[in-house]
């Protein structure tokens, strides 16, 4: 794939690119240099600490090359983000297919399908409570939403390398292809049933509607029941980060129970 680089307008429009070539921040690049991913790694001219000896010994064990560069470089590669010095090159990430997220995941998975995601910083918390949650994987739609970005890595901690991600051009017709491998589909509204009363037993999928819009129509129609999160506040609406971590938690308690 052509490199991208990185700069401030992919910042503000992330589901408007594809992957970027860098990584950013300490705990992004080390779980990237673990998982093979690095190319090469830029620190900070004269930085040292524990932190730094971990990565510079991770990428020995690697082969990846280290290059020391001043602050103005690492800020130009990580396009203003808090880098805290550590800025990995690497290889492009690699999505799954929908078959092949099913094909690796155990026979009963929980899987979350994030309906045109737009914010890389919400996309990052979400995977990041997958992988803390037991989530099997994540599916997202190629076009109109965020995909894996240096910001998305660094928000993820570095959860990014351990949550499968499949990609899908249409997210109604992979909910279908779910559906009839006997998965039960569960979305979110203000009037849906308390999500304390979910049943998340099973082969499941919960759909996590955009930022702004919520659940897609087309989406909608094929849930098998709608989960709301009961509000007291006078804002009856949550984040969708938030959101989605109170209902991954849920179905983490009732599926190891």
């Amino acid at each position: 794939m052509k490199s991208k680089k990185v700069t401030r307008e992919t910042e503000e429009k992330p589901y408007e690119t594809d992957e970027d070539d860098f990584v950013f921040g300490q705990h992004a690049a080390q779980e990237a240099l673990r998982k093979a991913r690095g190319n090469k790694l830029f620190l900070l001219k004269n930085a040292g600490g524990t932190k730094i000896d971990e990565l510079k010994t991770l990428a020995k064990e690697h082969s990846v090359p280290v290059k020391w560069v001043p602050k103005q470089k690492l800020d130009q590669m990580s396009a203003g983000g808090v880098h805290q010095g550590v800025v990995l090159a690497i290889t492009p990430y690699q999505y799954l297919s929908l078959e092949e997220l099913m094909e690796q995941t155990k026979s009963q998975p929980f899987f979350v399908l994030l309906d045109h995601i737009e914010d890389p910083h919400n996309f990052g918390s979400i995977l990041r409570t997958a992988d803390a949650s037991g989530v099997d994987g994540v599916i997202i739609p190629k076009h109109r939403a965020c995909g894996i970005t240096p910001t998305v890595v660094k928000t993820s901690t570095g959860a990014v390398e351990y949550v499968p991600i499949a990609r899908v051009t249409n997210l109604t017709q992979a909910v279908t292809k779910l559906k009839e491998k006997g998965f039960w589909i569960f979305g979110t509204d203000i009037d849906g049933t308390s999500y304390q009363n979910w049943d998340a037993s099973g082969a499941i999928g919960l759909i996590i509607g955009n930022e702004g819009h919520g659940m897609n129509t087309a989406l909608k129609k094929q849930v098998d029941e709608m989960l709301t999160v009961p509000m007291t506040g006078h804002v009856q609406s949550l984040n969708a980060s938030v959101a989605s971590g109170i209902l991954m938690y849920e179905a983490f308690v009732k599926r190891n129970e």
